[in-house]
């Protein structure tokens, strides 16, 4: 199973928008990458981000939020992938280990075992798979595979307050979608919720079902995302130090910018008023840790507007600010952003060339 995992790291990705993050798979076979709808939900575009490749856009090919499908436009650099993973055509049985592979919460790439517990639990009329591999926000959209290597379903939701009862669609309904979609190659098309049928450019009537009358928004027909307050504030500061927001949002008020080596992360928390910036530099050595340590708590002392820490139980070292929202103004913000930008790329090297600090791409676990 760990060969079968590790294969699915080349065509799962990490999918971002302004309202959520999810998780997608690539079928070299039909060119397409698999999600959920409620993933992409209100996007014409999305952020993929995968192993072999830097974050770039995607175009919505597809939605369906009867079945909570959702088709995107693959990149080159995963059209030029060998990595072929194919769709199941054998019976589903109750017992049958399954494995869960995904972005949870956000995160790295992740495999959860489970075994199938129902293989027709129902909801709104459609049978899902019913199964106990954990899954977490973020692992919507992923492939649910089973011994072999085959999808036999995409995960959907879990229960809320459940010890790891999660639910896939079976892939039946993607296989049927695929066909159906095909039917109208070329053209960016939705399910409509009411009669079932695919409704695209050419046959939608004024945003209505030509079929049935029902109200259906095509992902071509979206506009752009527009941020407002404390978000449009802390998105300006990014594009006025070089990056492209649109290739940073990562969920509700959440950016992940890569600067140099680091990787920063940025949240708006509006309950509490709190602006956090933490920059995920490099990890600690595995030997000799003292002299880092001393390093750190150091510069802490002489920092202005930014620490070190390392979380508990954790191997990163991570440099962060913390601002509350009324204090943001374009003088706080150009000081401190700029700051944690230029400061997280410049002690990354740091750690990593003089205290032998391990970057994140070189880590492997003993």
């Amino acid at each position: 199973m760990k060969d079968i995992i590790e294969k699915y790291k080349a065509i799962v990705v990490q999918i971002g928008t302004p309202y959520s993050v999810g998780t997608g798979f690539y079928l070299k076979d039909e060119d397409l990458i698999i999600t959920n709808e409620h993933v992409i939900r209100d996007n014409r575009e999305v952020t993929l981000d995968g192993k072999h490749f830097d974050r770039c856009t995607s175009k919505v090919l597809f939605s369906d939020p009867l079945y909570d499908l959702a088709f995107l436009e693959p990149n080159e650099a995963l059209r030029g992938q060998e990595v072929t993973v194919s769709l199941s055509n054998g019976e589903i049985k109750q017992g049958e280990v399954v494995v869960a592979v995904g972005h949870p919460f956000g995160y790295d790439y992740s495999a959860t075992q489970g075994i199938i517990s129902n293989t027709r639990h129902v909801e709104h009329n459609i049978g899902y798979i019913q199964h106990d591999a954990a899954l977490n926000p973020g692992n919507s959209g992923g492939p649910l595979i089973n011994e072999k290597g085959a999808v036999i379903g995409i995960n959907n939701f879990i229960v809320k307050d459940g010890q790891s009862v999660g639910f896939s669609l079976p892939v039946e309904h993607l296989k049927n979608s695929i066909e159906e979609f095909r039917k109208v190659a070329d053209v960016t098309s939705a399910r409509c919720m009411t009669c079932s049928n695919i409704v695209h450019e050419s046959n939608v009537d004024n945003g209505y079902c030509s079929h049935c009358g029902s109200k259906v928004i095509l992902p071509s027909s979206l506009g752009d995302y527009e941020p407002s307050g404390i978000s449009q504030t802390i998105e300006s500061f990014i594009t006025i130090l070089g990056h492209d927001v649109k290739l940073c949002r990562m969920g509700p008020a959440h950016w992940i910018i890569k600067e140099g080596s680091a990787r920063i992360k940025l949240y708006y928390n509006a309950k509490t008023g709190m602006i956090f910036g933490d920059a995920y530099l490099c990890y600690l050595p595995k030997q000799d840790i003292s002299p880092i340590y001393h390093y750190l708590l150091k510069e802490n002392n002489d920092l202005e507007g930014l620490c070190f820490s390392v979380p508990e139980n954790s191997k990163d070292i991570v440099l962060s600010l913390f601002i509350y929202d009324r204090y943001l103004n374009e003088q706080t913000g150009r000081e401190l952003f700029f700051n944690l930008f230029k400061m997280a790329d410049h002690y990354d090297n740091v750690l990593i060339e003089e205290f032998g600090a391990v970057p994140k791409e070189d880590w492997v676990d003993e």
